[in-house]
């Protein structure tokens, strides 16, 4: 994935102005390419984070979603490799907080560097490529000691790293994040207990969010988005009985914190992210197929008016 993001990254820059990114180099030899903070970026390179995000492996496209009977402008995300393209990079499960700089990383180097030891060894998965990419969610470009610290902790020369960044409110961040739909429902099943490498192609749709005008309100309504709108099919290699029970437990809706936006659940928890329900973390609706009876089994339903109340009311 590392090699595939790579070369991604290469005729991203080849390509800056029609992306409306800004690349750098640091004095360390890595690369920087900005999408968000200091420059517009767009939809055009909200494509390219999600892209990266999934190391090549996915595949996404703009897609109008139907919402209580009306067209919204969405997104669509679909992966024949999804324990490794979600799980293994697109989750952003790397906090990158050397010093006072923090934002959260997602992308294949997160394969090569395997902080999160626990996942990698449930995934049975790690990459050992000589560079690699990583997508930084955060309103701050990486520093030279930044991008060195990534690197020591990857085992890869810091020229060999592309870091591409931009922040949760702006065009590109909030499409990456909203494309997270199928990711989100794999995590909740790792979280269940369930074995996702067991998902052998997902597929999913979520309303785009609206720019929000801070990061916290954008952190609410790209959350809003999937957890209320987002609408996620998976093709699993598991008996009946077991999807049906999965299926039960899966959509955002079995959670005790489920019903209002997520900016409103954020405040009530004091802004301390890890005392939400983790179980709320997940698409709205999903269907999930057996590979091997042929067998479908829905849960969830689309929440029309929780989305108009955080991506149009706020």
């Amino acid at each position: 994935m590392n090699e595939r993001a790579w070369v991604l990254a290469d005729h991203a820059t080849a390509q800056t102005d029609e992306l409306r990114i800004a690349l750098q180099i640091l004095p360390c030899g890595a690369r920087v390419l900005d999408a968000g903070v200091q420059v517009a970026g767009g939809y055009a390179a909200g494509l390219l984070l999600t892209q990266l995000c999934m190391g090549g492996l996915g595949h996404v496209a703009y897609s109008p979603v139907v919402i209580d009977g009306e067209q919204w402008p969405g997104v669509q995300v679909w992966t024949d490799f999804p324990a490794v393209s979600c799980m293994a990079s697109q989750y952003a499960g790397w906090a990158i907080n050397p010093g006072k700089f923090f934002a959260m990383g997602s992308g294949p180097l997160r394969a090569r560097a395997r902080v999160e030891k626990e996942l990698y060894a449930k995934l049975g998965y790690g990459e050992d490529s000589p560079r690699g990419v990583l997508v930084l969610e955060g309103r701050t470009l990486p520093t030279d000691a930044v991008a060195e610290w990534i690197a020591q902790k990857a085992g890869v020369q810091p020229y060999r790293v592309t870091l591409v960044v931009a922040p949760t409110a702006s065009l590109a961040g909030g499409v990456q994040i909203v494309a997270r739909v199928i990711e989100t429902g794999l995590h909740k099943m790792d979280t269940l207990g369930f074995d996702v490498t067991r998902v052998q192609s997902a597929m999913g749709t979520a309303p785009l969010a609206p720019t929000a005008k801070s990061d916290m309100r954008a952190i609410g309504r790209t959350n809003d988005c999937v957890l209320y709108g987002g609408q996620a099919h998976y093709a699993v290699r598991a008996d009946d009985d077991e999807l049906e029970a999965l299926a039960a437990r899966l959509p955002a809706s079995t959670s005790s914190d489920y019903g209002t936006p997520f900016y409103d659940i954020f405040k009530r928890y004091n802004s301390d992210f890890y005392k939400i329900d983790p179980l709320l973390f997940s698409p709205a609706e999903v269907w999930l197929t057996s590979v091997t009876s042929g067998s479908t089994f829905h849960a969830g339903h689309v929440n029309a008016d929780v989305l108009r109340a955080s991506l149009f009311d706020g």
